[in-house]
């Protein structure tokens, strides 16, 4: 690498980051080591400013593991690099299957009518489902389910609630779901107070992944830049 002509006051501007911001991402390996003056003040190159560029366009889309990228291409291994860029890619392809899996099983869903009969007991809704009576106290105790116990006999009954988030789980489990997952999806319709309001919470989880997804672009681009000047680091 040349010797550079920027201070940290230079690049720390671009992005609205203070001098010891500069400073730490250097430490951290995040840029490639600075050479000094005469006056041991660092010096830095146009590659210094790409590397802190890059960190900050990978970093919206790759979370921490745009520092990793960072180290690994400062340390001159590009694989690992290009590996950490795939596991990204990898998770979001993921995420966004979990979330069309999501919105499939609710949108299949039957809306529960107004007055409910008798609630099932745990016989008749493992009936219904085609389940075991094991596999729904097994979801339970996931914290998937949540009957109702009679006051007298201490049966298990299945209220509208759970009725639905059974349903639910069916759906998600046959699509391969472990039940920590369906878990969380269930948590996430009881905190929404049902399906029709979890439908804006999924409009709201697409677009964040949309957005992540542009911003895995945005940073591949900033990457790319960089590796094309060759950066390399002090050992």
């Amino acid at each position: 690498m040349r010797e550079g002509r920027l201070r940290p006051a230079d690049l720390a501007r671009e992005h609205g980051l203070s001098t010891q911001a500069v400073r730490k991402y250097e430490q951290a390996g995040i840029l490639p080591r600075a050479a000094r003056g005469p006056q041991g003040y660092r010096r830095y190159s146009s590659a210094h400013a790409q590397a802190l560029r890059t960190f900050v366009a990978l970093r919206p889309g790759y979370g921490r593991r745009a520092a990793e990228i960072l180290r690994a291409v400062n340390s001159g291994s590009e694989d690992t690099a290009v590996r950490l860029i795939d596991q990204g890619h990898a998770e979001l392809a993921r995420d966004r299957e979990t979330l069309d899996e999501v919105a499939l099983a609710l949108s299949e869903l039957r809306p529960m009518p107004d007055e409910q009969p008798t609630p099932p007991t745990i016989g008749k809704l493992a009936h219904r489902l085609d389940l075991h009576p094991a596999t729904l106290r097994k979801w339970e105790n996931a914290g998937i389910l949540r009957p109702q116990r009679d006051s007298a006999t201490g049966y298990r009954h299945y209220g509208p609630e759970a009725v639905r988030d059974a349903h639910l789980a069916h759906q998600l489990r046959r699509g391969g779901y472990l039940l920590d997952q369906i878990a969380a999806v269930v948590a996430r319709v009881r905190d929404a107070g049902g399906v029709a309001p979890l439908e804006e919470a999924l409009r709201t989880w697409r677009s964040a992944l949309q957005q992540r997804s542009r911003a895995m672009l945005d940073g591949s681009g900033e990457l790319a830049r960089y590796l094309e000047l060759g950066a390399s680091v002090e050992r």
